[in-house]
């Protein structure tokens, strides 16, 4: 069958342009749509059809983009990890002697802050929940964030110790923020900082 627009036949693999939706910003829009679609019903029950319908484009385009659903999940996931993932910055911003206070204010801040938080949330929701969601999620943890703050320390053992680091500082935002646990739930931020930095800073440096 033609399309009677182009006078050509029509391929598979990938919609025609008019009926996709493609064009500038298609791209763009799949990967918010697909955000949306996996903060709304996490990894599981989240699927391309709904990502596609929420962005305006043919499912087709969506697997074109992107291919399976892991793979657009890992995109959704790094767009909304991106401001955890500057914290390498962080570390190299100052000494080591205080990298810890360092690193704990800036990971623990990005869980404060509702526009950052709530990704995450979603994020981890989808983690806990589906082994594939989990594995794409530890990889950016593991290699794109932590290996790399490892990468600055001049220290035996920096990967364990970077890992032994996020395990703390991720324990207490889920602590915080998901289970809600009391008084931790509800407690000042800077006290809760004040105290776990010393903590970070041994894992980090000392020992």
């Amino acid at each position: 069958m033609s399309d009677a627009r182009e006078g050509t036949p029509r391929k598979r693999g990938r919609p025609a342009r008019t009926d996709a939706g493609d064009g500038p910003g298609a791209r763009e829009r799949i990967l918010t749509a697909a955000r949306a679609e996996f903060a709304e019903h996490g990894y599981d029950k989240a699927s391309i059809r709904g990502i596609a319908k929420g962005a305006g484009v043919d499912p087709a385009l969506v697997h074109h983009y992107f291919g399976p659903k892991e793979k657009i999940f890992g995109a959704a996931v790094e767009v909304d990890f991106a401001s955890a993932l500057q914290a390498q910055e962080t570390v190299t911003s100052g000494g080591l002697e205080t990298v810890g206070e360092r690193l704990t204010r800036y990971i623990l801040g990005v869980w404060e802050a509702p526009v950052t938080r709530e990704p995450l949330l979603a994020i981890v929701r989808s983690a806990v929940a589906n082994e594939t969601a989990a594995a794409v999620f530890r990889d950016l943890v593991t290699v794109r964030l932590m290996a790399r703050v490892a990468g600055e320390l001049d220290v035996p053992d920096p990967r364990l110790r970077s890992e032994l680091a996020a395990a703390q500082l991720v324990g207490i935002a889920l602590l915080r923020h998901v289970i809600k646990v009391e008084p931790l739930a509800s407690a000042d931020i800077e006290q809760v900082i004040a105290m776990v930095a010393p903590v970070v800073q041994r894992h980090l440096t000392e020992g």
